[in-house]
């Protein structure tokens, strides 16, 4: 028999009574401890994510104390020989002076940046993960919504964050944002006076690069990621990937004290030291190569971050086409590129939980996700996005492609602008066609079973391999019993007749989107859900060997 455990002692108890009596906190921390949570390699993205945020606010502090958001031009006198004596900005010589002359400046430098490229890449695939598998299906639209608004902040603050040091890279970048700005129809030249202060690139455009990246955007940060990762996330039930013990109703997975705990915090001190490994062996953004930024000159290869790269492409990419119109001209190489085609990205993202739901009929609350072969036109539609994003960002390297490569600049941009538009069109294609042979594998291994390796010889002198049933925890994924992801909508004709509701045009498109998604769905109406999983009680014991 265990020995008991001895009470906490009085000073404890006592603390703690009167915390409970004044925030009331003792049976929610009750219920916290025993949360469950799923233990799937993919929920780490999200925490990926999470941590670096942290590693960029504990660098980017100490990276506060030494630099300087200043336009006021200095004469440089540091350590590094080859800048010594020209004239630069305060911004960039302090970020020489803390590269070079600050003990671990140059390891912040990197880590800061390094923590900002996986914080982005985190939210891209934890993104994906959730477009794939319907994580973003009622009740969490909310949740999607505000990953959307985190993604684009982030983007957005990584831009401003590389373009304080004033090196030449970055001030190209900016270039190009003060162009993207003045080609905004009437309100163009009013933002770019707001952003600048007057001409480009004047005294206050770091300083003011500096509050928001500092200040306005991490501090709207600090409320949407506990309020994305915690609060929502804490008060709705986790999701997880269907298998034996998992329903809608239930999760499973391991309590948040002590296991959870102990493994997460395992986790940030893996992502931490990543970061730092990458950060002391892999450089990343030497402004001294670059040099101050000077409005005549361009460095040859210029690249921004991944991140931006796509947005680079873009532009690269687009005809010059211009409209002139009651004497204003409509720069529609600029506004395409810049304007429309991320607003059609993020606006899509951000309204496609509800155009699904409209189109699939699906009213369904859903704790359980999709396996993205279950469900081939969302699938497709993801795999079109990333054909479209990924074009996008290689066509944003066209003339290093060119020259390392050598072949034409002009070749790479039409190859890029075709790919452009029949690239997704294919990849839908193949994605849809891969979930349809996945659906085929899985009820194969339903109907007969796992091959094992074995040959066996008949009688007659025949060949054949040995297959073994698959266990119930083999089987739940395909069988078990979930909400559909889409549910006809359409009422059938009746002696002929059309349904009212199917005489009107919209009322016609979202007939036709729903016949398309539940055409192959790979579990639901037509899919093999119930009879399959019927067909394999009675075919098949259960077995978990």
């Amino acid at each position: 028999m265990a020995p008991a455990q001895p009470p906490p002692p009085k000073a404890l108890r006592a603390a703690g009574r009167a915390a409970d009596d004044r925030f009331g906190g003792a049976p929610f921390l009750k219920r916290a401890f025993r949360k469950a949570f799923p233990d799937h390699w993919s929920f780490l993205l999200g925490e990926i994510a999470m941590y670096s945020f942290v590693i960029i606010l504990l660098t980017g502090v100490f990276l506060t104390l030494f630099f300087r958001p200043s336009m006021t031009e200095v004469v440089y006198g540091g350590s590094y020989g080859p800048l010594r004596g020209v004239r630069m900005s305060e911004a960039y010589a302090s970020t020489l002076h803390l590269s070079f002359d600050v003990r671990g400046g140059l390891l912040m430098r990197q880590i800061h940046h390094w923590a900002t490229v996986i914080f982005l890449g985190s939210i891209v695939v934890h993104l994906l993960r959730n477009f794939f598998t319907g994580a973003f299906r009622k009740p969490r639209e909310l949740n999607w919504l505000i990953g959307i608004v985190l993604f684009m902040l982030v983007m957005v603050n990584g831009l401003f964050g590389y373009s304080l040091p004033d090196d030449l890279l970055s001030g190209t970048g900016l270039r190009i944002l003060e162009g993207v700005l003045l080609s905004l129809p009437l309100v163009g030249s009013y933002a770019q006076m707001f952003l600048f202060g007057g001409e480009f690139p004047g005294e206050l455009i770091v300083p003011r690069l500096y509050v928001i990246h500092i200040l306005l955007i991490p501090g709207i940060l600090l409320a949407l990621i506990p309020l994305h990762a915690v609060v929502l996330t804490w008060r709705q039930t986790h999701t997880q990937f269907p298998g034996k013990g998992s329903s809608n109703t239930t999760v499973r997975g391991y309590p948040f004290f002590p296991v959870f705990v102990a493994k997460t915090g395992a986790f940030f001190l893996w992502v931490f030291g990543v970061t730092a490994l990458l950060a002391a062996f892999f450089q990343i953004n030497p402004v001294w190569l670059f040099g101050p930024y000077d409005p005549g000159a361009i460095s040859s290869g210029s690249q921004p971050d991944w991140y931006m790269g796509w947005l680079e492409g873009s532009l690269r990419m687009m005809p010059a086409w211009e409209v002139t119109a009651f004497g204003h001209t409509l720069p529609l190489s600029v506004i395409i590129p810049a304007v429309v085609v991320p607003g059609v990205l993020f606006t899509g993202l951000a309204a496609y939980p509800f155009l699904e739901r409209w189109a699939t009929g699906d009213r369904a609350i859903h704790h359980l996700l999709d396996r993205p072969r279950d469900v081939p036109v969302r699938t497709g539609i993801g795999a079109a996005g990333i054909v479209f994003y990924g074009v996008l960002w290689l066509a944003g390297g066209n003339d290093v492609i060119a020259h390392r490569f050598s072949i034409p600049l002009f070749w790479t941009t039409w190859f890029f602008r075709v790919a452009f538009l029949l690239g997704p069109v294919l990849a839908y294609a193949i994605a849809y066609r891969f979930c349809l042979g996945l659906q085929q594998r899985d009820r194969a291994l339903l109907e007969h079973g796992v091959e094992t390796g074995v040959i066996r010889r008949s009688l007659d002198g025949g060949y054949s391999e040995v297959e073994r049933p698959l266990t119930a925890a083999e089987a739940a994924p395909l069988t078990d019993e979930r909400p559909p992801a889409a549910v006809p909508v359409a009422r059938p004709e009746r002696l002929g007749v059309p349904a009212p509701e199917a005489r009107r045009r919209l009322a016609r498109v979202r007939a036709a989107l729903n016949r398309r998604f539940t055409a192959d769905l790979g579990h639901g109406p037509n899919g093999n859900g119930d009879a399959r999983r019927r067909e394999l009680e009675a075919a098949a014991p259960d077995q978990e060997g």
